[in-house]
């Protein structure tokens, strides 16, 4: 638990390990099954998500038909931001896809460290940029790139993604139809195969 977790702080900011003492006083480990819903639509957001292991989504509904907005590994940060900042209810539901396991900091925690010192603001402040870049880069991708270039993107820079996540996540997280989103994925797999055989025949 230590390392990833000072590993993904340190991107930020430079704890000793006193301010690292701090940090892990008030951390919660929290373990849950495969589609387990973290909170509900409706729900007030009480939890910042620091993911051990396993993965997770987050979505809201439209209609009937869910929207994907986040995918999240390991060492990334998840949880319906907007609820947990306003104290509105949440329009998003956090679920897992794996088990996974938690490093959860209520809202409470976090409000009783940046009262202690202008050092948890600094990092609070920082992680909710990222957080915000991170959510500009999801939307930019999906207005900037048409369908083919969405998916070969994901594909480069999520390569074990792509092999964990189900494939109808994959197509609403990219905003791909389902039938197109095959399409495409066997599209790949023949050029593999096909790329495969040329380099064994060299």
């Amino acid at each position: 638990m230590v390392r990833a977790l000072k590993d993904y702080l340190g991107r930020f900011i430079a704890l000793s390990d006193e301010d690292f003492e701090e940090i892990a006083k008030v951390a919660e480990i929290r373990t849950y099954d495969k589609k387990v819903r973290l909170i509900e639509e409706g729900e007030r957001e009480r939890y910042l998500n620091f993911v051990l292991k396993g993965l997770a989504r987050k979505f809201f509904l439209n209609g009937e038909e869910e929207v994907i907005t986040q995918l999240a590994k390991e060492g990334e940060i998840i949880n319906s931001s907007v609820s947990f900042l306003s104290g509105e209810p949440s329009q998003y539901i956090v679920e897992t896809i794996e088990p996974t396991t938690f490093i959860s900091f209520s809202l409470e925690s976090v409000n009783r460290l940046y009262e202690q010192d202008a050092l948890w603001r600094r990092l609070g402040r920082l992680i909710i940029t990222d957080l915000y870049l991170q959510k500009e880069t999801w939307e930019l991708d999906r207005a900037a790139y048409n369908t083919q270039e969405r998916f070969i993107r994901f594909v480069n820079d999520n390569s074990a993604l792509f092999q964990r996540v189900p494939q109808k996540f994959l197509a609403s997280y990219l905003n791909i139809q389902p039938e197109t989103f095959s399409r495409l994925k066997h599209l790949l797999r023949t050029r593999s195969v096909v790329a495969n055989k040329a380099n064994y025949s060299n």
